[in-house]
């Protein structure tokens, strides 16, 4: 048997001491250098295609979906949200909203009346996620590939003011709701809107803007109808405050809003749960007609 003396007793107790300490720095600067990665780098025929299938809805909406997107871990869980709770409208849906305390941002709670748009960004979350880091780290130049599209789309005749929507041209391209309270969810395939048509081709077609939300003053909290973009200093405003979450300061950033902001064990349920039919969710994808079969 092998005694060990008080010293070496000491010195082995030092040794364990000084390894533990050494391991904790190192785990300590892993998640320093974790916050402080380098920001992504997405060159433009890359944001081009990120942004190619929301370029051309309204500017409220699509600035909404870009201020949702930089919370993607929480989509999946608002889509499905918003897809048990689609037979509610109005009022009634932002009533429910509140009740059920969700816990996530603000951002993504104001779509919860789009469970279609929801629906498209949980479908594709390697997109959504691309579309959030990037409109993170390159705010200006995601706003620039937005504008480079919808002047393809209008160049090439897509584009144009209808009984929906309001498109304003000049340097920088506008989409506006006819309606205000009538927010649309344009339907199109980007393959055809930003390509010279075909011989013959009805290119006033090729944009379905049928299907819509109507988003009244009980939304306003969430902050429909004061938000927009501006063009020209490549700003995007939510709910009237421009928004600054970046990717340096995206996990300390919180964005004012009116909506009181819940921790998950705050979460509550009290409504009825109808999943969109086959039929509800068909009419939102290929732009037509709202159709609700579960409404009470």
């Amino acid at each position: 048997m092998t005694w060990l003396t008080g010293g070496t007793l000491r010195t082995r107790k030092a040794r364990v001491l000084l390894a533990s300490v050494l391991a904790m720095a190192a785990i300590g600067m892993l998640a320093v250098a974790a916050l402080a990665q380098a920001p992504p780098s997405f060159a433009p025929p890359d944001l081009d295609r990120l942004v190619s299938r929301i370029a051309l809805y309204p500017d409220s909406l699509l600035a909404q979906i870009l201020a949702a997107a930089t919370f993607s871990d929480q989509i999946p869980e608002a889509a499905r949200w918003a897809d048990q709770h689609h037979y509610l409208t109005g009022d009634a849906l932002a009533r429910a909203i509140a009740e059920d305390h969700l816990p996530w941002d603000p951002s993504v709670q104001a779509l919860l009346p789009f469970p279609s748009v929801l629906d498209m960004m949980a479908s594709d979350m390697r997109w959504t996620t691309d579309l959030g880091n990037a409109f993170l780290a390159q705010q200006p130049d995601v706003m620039d590939a937005v504008q480079r599209m919808r002047h393809r789309a209008w160049d090439y005749g897509y584009l144009r003011t209808n009984p929906q929507v309001i498109v304003r041209s000049g340097p920088y391209i506008e989409i506006v709701p006819a309606n205000p309270a009538f927010i649309v969810v344009p339907y199109y395939d980007p393959l055809i809107v930003y390509a010279p048509p075909r011989p013959g081709f009805a290119v006033a077609a090729a944009i379905r803007f049928n299907f819509g939300v109507t988003i009244g003053a009980a939304f306003r909290p969430w902050g429909w109808g004061v938000n927009r973009f501006a063009w020209n200093t490549r700003t995007v405003i939510i709910n009237d405050r421009p928004w600054a979450r970046t990717w340096v300061n995206r996990r300390a950033y919180v964005h004012p809003y009116e909506v009181r902001r819940y921790e998950p064990a705050r979460r509550t349920e009290g409504h009825e749960l109808h999943e969109r039919s086959e039929h509800e969710r068909e009419a939102a994808r290929s732009g037509r007609e709202r159709v609700e079969e579960h409404r009470r």
